[in-house]
Parts: structure tokens; C-alpha cells; sequence
């Protein structure tokens, strides 16, 4: 089994944060793998990750970083492959890492999610991988269908409330 999603953070103390990803890309069965490499301290490391990764079966990279959060930015100018970029609120509220992978220069994009929103790195991943299978297509749908189901419920479920002025 090779990897298709490439799974790379700045320190391993933003694993806490990307295990959402990764527990989401297990869930929809996609092969994965998870590396730490730093921009600032393995600069060569991740420029050799980066060249090397579509040679490899790599078909999109979620990185994850921050503060000054070059992490993102540094591999996709080394790939043509999709780079997603998930900001880690590790000072000021995690807006310095955001605006640092938000704003790449022409030419150099990282598609950018929310703060600590690693879920939705992975699940954006997926749909695009869904674009050419039809399986993964298929449990995404389902998983989408869920997500609908666990709101429906949690609307039935505060009908049960109860409190004196409430109307519904």
C-alpha cells in the first residue's frame, strides 16, 4: 500500500491537532502517511519530501504549521502537487499562522482551511481524490449523509428540553 495523502506537520506537537485528519483519512480507508519536517530546522529535508513525493504515489499534501508557519508554503513551491495548509493556533490566536499560509505569492498556491481545522484539510483531500474513485466517492456521500443525520437528531433531541418560557 502506498500513500496518497501525505500527512506533514512542523513539530510533533501538532499531532493532537492533525489527528482528526488522520483518524478521518483512516475512516474513509485512504492511504496515508504522517511525517514531522520543519521549514526552518530541515530545510533540505523537506525540499528532497517535497520534489520526491509525487514520484512516489503521493497525490495531495495536507501541512500543517505554526507562528511564522512556512511549513505549507515552502513544500508547495517544491511540487506541483495540491498542497492544503492547516494553520496550528500556537500564538496569537493562530492569525499569524493563518495569514502566513493564506497569503502565498502568485503562482505558489496553498489552499488554506481554519485554525486547527484539520478534519476539513482531510476532508477536502478526499473530495478531491473522490473525483476519480468511485468507492471513495461513495463513503464520502455517506459520511456527508451522517453529518445530516447527527443534526436532525440533535434538533428531535432539544425538543426534549424543557424550561418554562420555551416555545417549541
Amino acid at each position: 500500500m502506498k500513500a496518497v495523502v501525505s500527512v506533514i506537520m512542523g513539530s510533533t506537537s501538532d499531532l493532537p491537532v492533525m489527528k482528526k485528519a488522520t483518524d478521518f483519512l483512516n475512516e474513509m480507508k485512504v492511504p496515508f502517511e504522517v511525517n514531522a519536517l520543519s521549514a526552518h530546522r530541515t530545510p533540505e529535508a523537506v525540499e528532497a519530501f517535497s520534489k520526491g513525493a509525487k514520484e512516489r504515489g503521493v497525490k495531495i499534501i495536507i501541512a500543517a504549521a505554526g507562528m511564522a508557519a512556512h511549513l505549507p508554503g515552502v513544500i508547495a513551491a517544491s511540487t506541483t502537487l495540491p498542497v492544503i495548509g492547516v494553520p496550528i493556533n500556537s500564538t496569537l490566536d493562530g492569525m499569524d499562522a493563518l495569514l502566513a499560509i493564506v497569503q502565498m505569492p502568485p503562482g505558489i498556491p496553498v489552499a488554506t482551511v481554519g485554525i486547527n481545522a484539520s478534519l476539513n484539510a482531510a476532508i477536502l483531500a478526499v473530495e478531491m481524490l473522490s473525483l476519480a474513485d468511485v468507492e471513495l466517492a461513495a463513503r464520502l456521500a455517506d459520511y456527508k449523509e451522517n453529518l445530516k443525520k447527527k443534526i436532525e437528531k440533535a434538533n428531535e433531541d432539544l425538543k426534549e428540553l424543557q424550561y418554562e418560557y420555551k416555545t417549541n
